[in-house]
């Protein structure tokens, strides 16, 4: 059963220290748009199906991607979504929520999306090594 909207934001917020549970949805959203524009086929709807409903639409109804983004280029384009954020506050905001993801998704699922990313995501979602 996949976890509840609260439970995943309460996680994510926990994770990346955030004051308010807008900032902690806002890069939830963002975070995950971006994720659902660079995975494809069973591996996006299975991990949708592990996330809460509100997670899998924003995943499932991405922005296309004109071309993937390797994990710099990944946390750079957070950074331009998230208004007054960094490039450091988005790495921290990109490892929060994927961190999450990862946890929710299981280690095989998250082997098989991983193959699908650029090389380097595995840090992003906290599993160094694991593609």
């Amino acid at each position: 059963m996949p976890l509840r909207w609260d439970a995943f934001l309460s996680a994510v917020r926990e994770r990346g220290e955030y004051p308010s549970r807008q900032e902690t949805e806002r890069a939830a959203r963002v975070v995950l748009a971006l994720l659902g524009a660079h995975i494809v086929g069973n591996e996006r709807s299975e991990l949708a199906a592990r996330l809460p409903e509100e997670c899998a639409l924003v995943l499932l109804n991405p922005l296309p991607a004109a071309e993937p983004l390797g994990p710099d280029r990944f946390v750079r384009a957070t950074a331009a979504w998230i208004d007054g954020s960094s490039e450091e506050t988005a790495k921290w905001d990109v490892g929060a929520v994927l961190s999450i993801v990862a946890e929710a998704a299981g280690e095989e699922l998250m082997r098989r999306v991983l193959l699908q990313l650029p090389p380097g995501y595995d840090l992003l979602f906290g599993h160094p090594g694991s593609a």
